[in-house]
């Protein structure tokens, strides 16, 4: 559920990670589709992709709250296969797997994309209440 700390705790663990003495990218998902985009009108979405694979963690914040165009996913696809096996990826979204389809609006793209998520992950699940709510009413 929204509020729950996702990217708080994302952001933690890319932090430890830059203390550790890796490279750390975090991004939203609307941001990182807007930038391989524009690298794709500029004839230039491979090097982007290359740029992206030399980060140790990728951090994508909010993955499913907007849908995308085709070629967004096809972008996005490309982009986790690249550092499927050799990098570390954070996904944060508020979408269970079952549902990825529907904001993937295709299969094809989904099943792949999951496949390579969940192959050596750790998932973390947050529930509860959200803290902004909590905050807001004083709770």
């Amino acid at each position: 559920p929204p509020g729950c700390g996702k990217t708080h705790l994302a952001i933690g663990i890319g932090h430890k990670a830059v203390q550790a003495g890796y490279k750390v990218l975090f991004r939203t998902a609307l941001a990182l589709v807007e930038d391989l985009e524009l690298a794709e009108m500029k004839g230039e979405l491979k090097k982007r992709l290359n740029q992206l694979s030399k980060y140790d963690v990728l951090i994508i914040d909010e993955l499913g709250y907007l849908p995308m165009t085709r070629q967004a996913r096809y972008n996005l696809f490309q982009l986790i296969n690249n550092l499927y096996e050799y990098r570390s990826v954070i996904l944060t979204t508020n979408k269970d797997f079952t549902s990825w389809g529907e904001f993937f609006h295709d299969d094809n793209v989904a099943v792949p994309i999951i496949d390579r998520v969940i192959h050596h992950s750790h998932i973390f699940m947050l529930g509860g209440e959200s803290y902004r709510l909590k905050q807001k009413t004083g709770g």
